[in-house]
């Protein structure tokens, strides 16, 4: 009993059987409701059309008993009732306008509907007609005790005034025969359509499914951390898509396991590094600490310039933490810089007014050109900043006393700004090695550096698409350039942009 009932289940969820019903029921309900809509519309169409019809013909009736009562032709349009009466398609009166103050001659009509029981909408439809309004109704008429569509359309004179009223009185069971007759065959249709969607549906679902089933092994399979498992299912629709799509994921989680590995040395190697970086003054502080607490040092002088080291020291670690906090941000992929239309030119503005007086205390001088006010481009404000902070405060660093500082801003197809020092420049050795992480050069100046100001450089230039590029000789100085794309449009519009 157990194992007919667990096969109960898997028939009640297999797939198969829920597209199948799914395909049958959505295209059976589309076959469904497109032929009532369509007997509803061809049904109507065929009553609009024949009252169409109908109108034109009243219309023409009208003119040619209008020109026999201009010319006064009493013959003529008394011939031409008896054509129209002969022709048996339908029943045409024409009525005197009682209302008019001109009279008709007797001869021009050939009904008198003063003695008649008309049905409400049929006098409506005349009354219109003496307005000068071609009007229509259908519906039931007691007269006929039949179904009719009515047309009434107005008969001028010579001076535009309605002497007389045309109606046509047309049967429509001809039509109604029609209607029905074509609901028939369209019935049979929607019938037809629903037993070939049950078909469709049968094997579109087994298209469908017979893949996936394949793709649910490969899963599995995958899940387990058998990467080697493919569908080998080849298509060029989405199922096919899909399969192939199945088997890259099994080649990038090959390939994710590998650089998860190398992620994981990456990171045992950067606390390494941290480590390392953290243990030489943490040991210096303490030692200076030990010292303190000890009373070993009772100079008053002395005492003073151990605290000048131990706050030395953290000053060191501070900058380390903070380093460590802004690259651990911006070397994640997942880290969005906030852009907005920036103006480098006010950027360095900043920059030069809070270095002016670091430049002038180590008597270098710093040289700002730019031909324009205005050079925008698309960034975070504060990470420029700070990128071309970290390269100025090493063009300081790095610079003889006396030396200049030369920075360079210029807009054409794209943004070029260079920061250029006569320092004393960089090992050609070493160059390849200066954005690695925890990299310092053996150069006294560079003894508090945290190794990282460069690579984090680095990353913010990424952030904002651009390139960093970097020449430098021995004793000669070093230049830093950076490329970002230009912004295009005037200045309005770079302003109102919504970034």
């Amino acid at each position: 009993m157990s194992l007919q009932r667990n096969k109960k289940k898997k028939v009640r969820y297999s797939l198969f059987l829920q597209v199948c019903i799914a395909f049958g029921a959505v295209l059976s309900i589309f076959a469904l409701v497109t032929g009532m809509i369509y007997l509803r519309l061809y049904g109507n169409n065929i009553i609009a059309t024949y009252r169409k019809s109908l109108k034109v013909q009243a219309e023409q009736i009208a003119k040619k008993m209008q020109d026999y009562i201009i010319t006064k032709d009493t013959e003529g349009s008394l011939d031409y009732m008896e054509y129209l009466d002969s022709s048996g398609e339908m029943d045409i009166w024409f009525i005197e306008n009682t209302d008019s103050k001109y009279s008709l001659d007797k001869e021009f009509t050939n009904a008198d509907i003063s003695d008649i029981d008309l049905a409400k909408g049929t006098k409506q439809i005349i009354e219109k007609a003496k307005k000068g309004k071609i009007a229509y109704r259908s519906g039931y008429d007691g007269i006929y005790q039949k179904t009719m569509m009515c047309v009434a359309a107005p008969v001028y004179n010579a001076g535009g005034n309605v002497v007389e009223i045309v109606l046509l009185n047309s049967y429509v069971e001809e039509r109604d025969n029609l209607i029905s007759t074509s609901r028939m065959y369209i019935v049979y249709s929607i019938f037809a359509g629903i037993l070939l969607s049950l078909v469709v549906s049968l094997v579109l679902a087994k298209i469908i499914t017979k893949p996936i089933t394949l793709m649910r092994q490969v899963a599995l399979e995958l899940s387990q951390g058998n990467y080697e498992k493919r569908t080998n299912f080849k298509g060029k629709n989405e199922i096919g898509i899909l399969a192939s799509s199945m088997d890259i994921l099994a080649e990038k989680l090959a390939e994710n396991e590998i650089e998860r590995n190398q992620a994981e040395q990456m990171r045992l190697d950067f606390f390494a590094n941290v480590s390392h970086e953290l243990r030489t003054p943490i040991t210096v502080i303490r030692g200076y600490a030990e010292s303190l607490a000890d009373g070993m040092v009772t100079k008053e002088e002395k005492k003073q310039q151990y605290y000048n080291r131990i706050v030395g020291e953290c000053q060191s670690m501070e900058r380390l933490v903070g380093d460590l906090l802004t690259l651990s941000k911006v070397q994640n992929h997942h880290f969005e810089i906030e852009k907005e239309p920036i103006n480098l030119v006010q950027i360095f503005g900043d920059i030069l007014r809070n270095y002016k007086h670091i430049a002038e205390k180590k008597n270098i001088h710093l040289k700002f050109s730019c031909k324009n006010e205005w050079v925008m481009m698309i960034g975070d404000y504060d990470r420029l900043r700070q990128l071309f902070q970290n390269i100025l405060d090493n063009a300081l660093k790095f610079s003889y006393e006396g030396g200049t500082v030369w920075i360079t801003l210029e807009q054409e197809e794209e943004i070029r700004v260079s920061i250029q020092d006569e320092g004393i420049g960089i090992k050609e050795e070493e160059l390849p090695y200066i954005f690695e992480k925890f990299y310092k050069s053996k150069l006294r100046q560079n003894a508090k550096g945290s190794g990282l100001g460069l690579v984090i450089a680095k990353y913010i230039v990424e952030k904002h698409n651009g390139k960093i590029e970097v020449e430098s000789m021995e004793g000669q100085g070093t230049t830093f350039t950076f490329v970002f794309q230009k912004v295009k449009g005037s200045l309005e519009e770079i302003m109102k942009s919504d970034v």
